[in-house]
């Protein structure tokens, strides 16, 4: 079958994922603002904000790439939907650990909460991967196929960010701050396209 409804369905998923994210952005108690001012007031709240831009990033560039990824597809077959289904599982899981940490970001079990949304992102990337080789491995679903060379790049990119991914889960435990700003900082690795444009340009 073609991709429309596959891309269709997904496109929903990411949409209310991200827009989730921001339900849990809290306007400051009218009493906390009285008494300290609505600035400081705002301003007690940062975990919310820093973890929702970094969720924020972390969806869009998934949603970005994964588009990214059906350009390249000509059609898909049930293997193909289901692992496809696993990585919008992941992703619709996305907004409970950006919730949790924010709430823990500055409390003594941060790393508990740290430690839960890098295991979140780690599976989330281990789905992604596991659909693109899905992908690949059907015969007749690449517009063209790919060569061995593109293969091996692709999975050295997919595997350095999970790499990073575990490792992050180790420093939840030491800093739950900075495990929240290597996941931004692994937003933006993922901004560049991790698949070869070579494989296919046609635009949809």
């Amino acid at each position: 079958m073609r991709t429309s409804r596959l891309e269709a369905f997904s496109d929903g998923v990411f949409a209310i994922a991200i827009t989730l994210l921001v339900l849990d952005l809290a306007v400051p108690p009218l009493a906390e603002s009285e008494r300290d001012g609505l600035w400081a007031a705002l301003g007690r709240e940062w975990p919310s904000y820093f973890a929702y831009l970094v969720s924020f990033l972390v969806i869009g560039i998934i949603w970005i790439n994964h588009h990214t990824m059906l350009t390249l597809v000509e059609r898909v077959d049930r293997p193909i939907l289901f692992a496809n289904l696993v990585l919008l599982m992941t992703v619709s899981v996305i907004p409970f650990p950006t919730r949790l940490l924010a709430e823990y970001l500055l409390e003594p079990e941060a790393h508990v909460a740290a430690a839960v949304y890098s295991a979140t992102m780690l599976a989330m990337g281990a789905a992604f991967y596991a659909l693109w080789s899905t992908i690949t491995r059907r015969p007749g679903s690449l517009r063209r196929p790919l060569d061995p060379e593109t293969r091996r790049a692709t999975l050295r990119r997919f595997g350095a960010g999970q790499v990073l991914y575990a490792a992050a889960i180790g420093l939840s435990f030491v800093s739950a701050i900075a495990t929240l700003a290597l996941h931004g900082a692994l937003g933006i690795y993922y901004c560049f396209d991790q698949l070869t444009p070579s494989a296919g340009d046609d635009d949809r």
